[in-house]
């Protein structure tokens, strides 16, 4: 069970539609990236990273993605979270990447 922090719940409007990808990476940890269209028709992106407890790593609201379409930016938000979740990028706080094996 992912433990949500105040940043999701500025994301979250359950009236509004969103496509979104859920994954678990070999060491438990899960990433949850969810883009929609705002009620103007922005791209609104949400990038989640959360540890094999549920434990929040990583949560972006980007409230627009000028220029980008759902799918689009579904996938950046994709690529950005797996690159966190493996290292290949820092998380906030992090001076240097991690390295897994």
């Amino acid at each position: 069970m992912r433990i949500r922090e105040e940043t999701y719940w500025q994301w979250a409007d359950a009236q509004l539609h969103s496509r979104s990808h859920d994954e678990e990476l070999s060491d438990g940890t899960s990433i949850d990236v969810q883009v929609r269209l705002s009620r103007l028709g922005a791209t609104q992106l949400f990038v989640g990273v959360y540890a094999q407890g549920g434990k929040a790593l990583l949560e972006e609201y980007y409230p627009a993605r000028p220029g980008e379409t759902m799918t689009r930016a579904l996938v950046w938000g994709v690529d950005r979270a797996r690159a966190m979740a493996t290292g290949a990028l820092p998380l906030p706080g992090e001076a240097v990447p991690r390295l897994r094996a």
